[in-house]
């Protein structure tokens, strides 16, 4: 069982990532989790008045991963998560666009298909990086600055609190940058609208899992990081 004192001294002094027995699974799935998002993001359906992505069905799940690494061992490993993820899914739509523009082998018929699976027009690639980029930031972020504003307690208020602000930023960014100009700007407005809708009410349901998440990994890892001396910075790497 962690002392207080033990807590104050492991948020002011991380201990190396190296040493989480879970750390690194965790990192797999998120990963995991955001090319899938990205994969099945295309298809929009309608619900009635709202429009939802099928990454939506998933997403959401990337940012309950942020909270749980901001929560546990605290933002640096949380940027450490975000900046994995956003090469990762670089790396994807970069081999995505040049495999589809590969010729297809004489007699093999499913170009076609291929390329409805998996070719992102360009604008909408560098659109999703930024809005994942800047949401996850955002996210942890708020993360990290609630549980030092509420000493550690009160999770729930952290969890749908960085969301409502990390998916505000993903959201409004993604849609903006990635279809104004070619849908009218009603439409863009309800995408807007039911997409954050949706992700913060899959949070709030997500809440007591995410709980239970949190609560058994800071037993398992012995480990409660508060950011009191924590480097910010989006772009500063180490842990």
């Amino acid at each position: 069982m962690l002392t207080a004192e033990d807590t104050l001294q492991r948020g002011n002094r991380p201990r190396d990532l190296r040493t989480f027995r879970y750390y690194d699974v965790l990192i797999s799935v998120f990963v995991a989790v955001l090319l899938i998002s990205n994969l099945v993001g295309q298809k929009i359906s309608a619900v009635g008045w709202f429009r939802i992505s099928g990454a939506q069905l998933l997403f959401p799940i990337a940012y309950i991963f942020g909270d749980i690494f901001t929560e546990v061992y605290g933002y640096g490993a949380s940027r450490r998560a975000i900046w994995l993820g956003f090469f990762a899914s670089m790396l994807m739509a970069v081999m995505a666009l040049i495999t589809v523009a590969l010729p297809p082998a004489p007699g093999w018929p499913n170009q076609e298909a291929f390329r409805t699976v998996f070719y992102t027009v360009p604008r909408l690639i560098v659109a999703s990086l930024i809005a994942y980029w800047a949401g996850e930031f955002a996210n942890s972020y708020t993360m990290a600055r609630m549980k030092l504003f509420t000493s550690g307690k009160y999770l729930w208020t952290r969890t749908v609190g960085s969301t409502v602000v990390g998916q505000g930023v993903d959201t409004i960014l993604i849609m903006i940058l990635g279809f104004a100009g070619t849908v009218g700007w009603s439409d863009i407005g309800k995408l807007i609208i039911s997409g954050y809708l949706a992700k913060v009410i899959y949070e709030v349901l997500m809440t007591p899992a995410t709980y239970a998440v949190v609560a058994w990994l800071k037993r398992k890892e012995q480990v409660d990081t508060f950011d009191y001396d924590t480097d910010f910075s989006p772009f500063h790497i180490s842990r």
